[in-house]
């Protein structure tokens, strides 16, 4: 059983893997801190099941604009990113995918679909080629693993966006080395082919680079600010990164 300053955030006998403990926990802390400054009612009920009221939503919202604010990205750091980024901005890119898929489902144990998809995929990259499409044929739990996996030339909008943000824009060829996580579940994906697609011209993409920079700098913030929040609470139950001493009062 997991809390945050008393507050449970798991249930006894409630299976749930680390990543969604972690959410659970960081989602507790703003919901808290919001409490403390006055943006959500005191008597806010506790999430049940991970699940926290709409008013609680907001709340977190507002106190992430309030206090996460960040410095406006100028044109010349917006260049420089979008330098050293620029395949990430191209249009049209292809990709020619396999991906093995382990689905999951209700009442699946996420862990150990986890350490199965994992040991599989040292497998995969220690063995023959053709080993991919066997293994596919065998574990897939997608209608394409009676092909090997095979999803033929993809482009970015035929994907779900959490996969497709992990396979494009990149230069990666071959089985990947990391799981890709997506809405279905974990897939091993392999590569065979890239056809790069159009880069747009600086001007025509600035906003976007902008923006891409503030959500990256709105991160890195929201981070360093969920590390106090654990510093200054009471956590048991679950193990958090927290900065070497409490900075919020």
């Amino acid at each position: 059983m997991a809390r945050i300053n008393d507050i449970e955030i798991s249930a006894a006998g409630e299976l749930l893997d680390e990543a969604s403990l972690r959410q659970r926990a960081y989602g507790e802390l703003l919901r808290q801190r919001a409490q403390q400054l006055g943006l959500l009612a005191a008597e806010d009920p506790a999430p049940e099941q991970g699940v926290m009221s709409e008013a609680a939503s907001r709340a977190i919202e507002a106190l992430i604009e309030r206090e996460l604010t960040g410095p406006e990205p100028d044109e010349a750091a917006c260049r420089r990113h979008f330098e050293a980024n620029s395949r990430r901005f191209a249009h049209g890119e292809r990709l020619q995918l396999r991906h093995i898929l382990f689905a999951v489902t209700p009442g699946v144990d996420v862990a150990l679909l986890r350490q199965r998809a994992e040991a599989q995929l040292i497998a995969l990259r220690a063995d023959e080629p053709a080993a991919f499409g066997a293994a596919a044929r065998n574990l897939s739990n997608c209608p394409s693993g009676a092909t090997g996996g095979q999803l033929g030339w993809t482009t970015e909008p035929d994907c779900a966006p959490e996969f497709a943000r992990e396979v494009f824009g990149r230069t990666e060829i071959g089985v990947l080395p990391r799981l890709v996580h997506s809405r279905f579940g974990l897939h091993i994906v392999a590569i065979d082919a890239r056809e790069p697609g159009r880069l747009p011209a600086f001007e025509a993409v600035r906003e976007a680079v902008a923006q891409q920079m503030r959500q990256q700098l709105q991160l890195s913030s929201l981070r360093q600010y969920l590390q106090t929040l654990v510093a200054a609470a009471h956590v048991e139950g679950i193990a958090l990164d927290r900065a070497d001493s409490p900075l919020v009062q």
